[in-house]
């Protein structure tokens, strides 16, 4: 079928039903919502047999809902209305939830109801819930939808709350007097939960110092403590810890509210925000071993299961700053100096890695100084991979990765990919050529020319599409819960395996031969050369393009690459 998404955004859902149904053979095009006109002027181009509308805050025009099927995908269960869905399951501790796509019809989330799908909710942030257990049920959703009307005998079930399956309600809007923290009465499982319905928009609105942030990310705490709820006991690696009333919360990342006529406020770490507050605060760091044996916050992890060890690493978006790139090589070094004979690298779910960190780069002194450190750290890490001789590695993607995080993952030996993951080889729509070594792993893997497709037509790669095409090695299904259970099962059968010797002296031996026809260190100076003048030359449309991004201007037009029907992918 001719498939028109019409979406706020271009965001991790629309991508993964977007590749989705790609994968299915259908035609699909993208439209932003970004006017009534653009949306119209979309349908007359596509003329599509059907709408699917993945992510949207704003309502499509009446003339296209009542001439033309438009599914909705409303992030909760039957009966679920509101703009706030996943922040009331969150703030009153749902057990289970859903996702239904249902007809667009003039009042909002009350038309007819083509498909629902339920899901267990994890402990856990709503960013995380939206990109795993949200993605996947509203993915199962939108493919049953799609075939019932392919079918043309399916009749949509009118929305009746009188049914015993419908136990959604409509919920207003979330507003900052719900979910402000009362440090003086909320214990640490409110305040988490606080924290965790908002912790990336719209954050929690809260005074510190003298100064209104909102604050973003919540994270337990097992050992510190402190007499005074709410009192700053602590930093980590750029977070903040703060006192509860029975307990303590990591806090990651901070943003200042935006004062009336001043400029756009975005995320950084919470401690660079409150840097000039924290002089009497100490730093408590935690060792990746450690932390994997604790209930705290910690950006790295390790542990070892017989042969095999898992250096566990998880950002927020994904985005690796200069000092977390450093943090992550010390640990890999320490990781990689154990007598194991297998290593696995990535987060136990969500992201993988998204690459530099846009924010911290905006916020810096010297934006173009940090860029260049920043790919520098990244280009150290992913150099330390490729030259590990002794032992196999493998980069385990439990979720999304893109530009140089997707780059970090290719420097492994093996890739295994859950199949729900979307990977976004390139780096174009930020204006940057690349480093991290991808025009020696990319071209490795996939072939010179697949290599220049991917990196200059920067579409989205659904799992199956990227083993396909060797970008990838092994996918596996499943929840995160089972992909993470299978990789350790996988990584045990190949540290176990009798060809692991001679797979590691095949791995010393194709290094060598590559190093003698062309070293790392040129694949490394040749990118970095054009990154430089990405990062410093006038004219180079990189720094408008992040600032941008950082501080969430809309767009003027759906994006060209976007806007074609495009079908099943090579």
């Amino acid at each position: 079928m001719r498939i028109l998404l019409i979406a706020t955004a271009f965001n991790s859902l629309t991508q993964r039903v977007h590749t989705e149904l790609r994968e299915r053979g259908h035609q699909v095009a993208v439209q932003l919502a970004l006017g009534d006109d653009q949306m119209r002027d979309a349908v007359a181009r596509v003329d599509p047999e059907l709408i699917i509308c993945p992510m949207l805050t704003r309502a499509v025009p009446a003339d296209i809902w009542s001439t033309r099927t438009v599914l909705i995908v409303h992030p909760g269960p039957k009966g679920d209305r509101g703009p706030s869905s996943l922040d009331w399951a969150i703030t009153e501790d749902a057990r289970r939830w859903g996702v239904t796509v249902l007809q667009a019809v003039e009042e909002m989330d009350a038309g007819d109801i083509w498909a629902s799908v339920e899901f267990a909710v994890p402990d856990c942030g709503k960013s995380e819930l939206y990109r795993g257990e949200v993605a996947d049920a509203a993915v199962e959703a939108v493919l049953l939808a799609v075939q019932r009307y392919e079918g043309g005998l399916f009749t949509p079930e009118p929305l009746d709350y009188s049914r015993p399956d419908v136990r959604g309600e409509l919920r207003p809007f979330l507003k900052q007097e719900v979910r402000r923290i009362d440090w003086q009465r909320d214990d640490t499982a409110i305040v988490l939960r606080k924290l965790r319905a908002a912790d990336s928009q719209p954050g929690v609105l809260d005074e510190l110092y003298g100064r209104e942030f909102f604050l973003h990310g919540g994270h337990p705490e097992d050992e510190l403590r402190g007499p005074v709820p709410g009192a700053v006991l602590a930093t980590r690696d750029g977070a903040i810890c703060r006192a509860t009333v029975d307990g303590a919360v990591w806090i990651p990342q901070l943003r200042p509210r935006r004062t009336p006529g001043g400029p756009v406020t975005f995320k950084l770490p919470a401690a660079t925000v409150l840097a000039d507050e924290l002089h009497r605060v100490r730093e408590v760091p935690v060792t990746p071993a450690q932390a994997a044996r604790r209930n705290t916050w910690s950006e790295v992890r390790y542990r070892e299961e017989g042969d095999v060890g898992f250096l566990e690493f998880a950002y927020a978006g994904g985005a690796m700053s200069t000092e977390q790139c450093r943090r992550l090589l010390a640990a890999y070094r320490t990781a990689a100096d154990r007598p194991t004979s297998v290593l696995v690298l990535g987060a136990p779910r969500d992201f993988y890695s998204n690459g530099i960190h846009l924010n911290v780069i905006e916020g810096a002194a010297f934006p173009a100084l940090e860029s260049w450190e920043n790919i520098n750290a990244m280009d150290d890490l992913v150099e330390a991979i490729l030259t590990t001789g002794d032992k196999l590695t493998v980069a385990a993607l439990a979720g999304n990765a893109a530009a140089g995080g997707l780059m970090l993952a290719l420097a492994a030996d093996e890739v295994w990919c859950r199949d729900s993951a979307v990977l976004n080889p390139h780096y174009r729509l930020m204006g940057l050529y690349g480093s991290e070594y991808w025009t020696y792993t990319l071209p490795a893997r996939v072939g010179a020319e697949q290599a220049e497709r991917l990196t200059t037509e920067a579409l989205p790669v659904g799992a199956e599409h990227a083993r396909r095409i060797g970008l990838v090695d092994r996918t596996a299904g499943g929840d995160a819960a089972d992909f993470r259970r299978w990789v350790a099962r996988e990584a045990a059968r190949l540290a176990d395996s009798p060809e692991l010797t001679g797979r590691l002296v095949d791995k010393k031996r194709r290094r060598a031969e590559d190093e003698e026809a062309k070293p790392l260190a040129e694949y490394r100076a040749e990118e970095l050369r054009r990154m430089h003048a990405n990062f410093y030359r006038t004219g180079e449309p990189y720094h408008a393009l992040r600032r941008d991004f950082v501080r969430k201007v809309c767009p003027v037009a759906t994006p060209e690459h976007l806007t074609g029907l495009l079908g099943k992918p090579e």
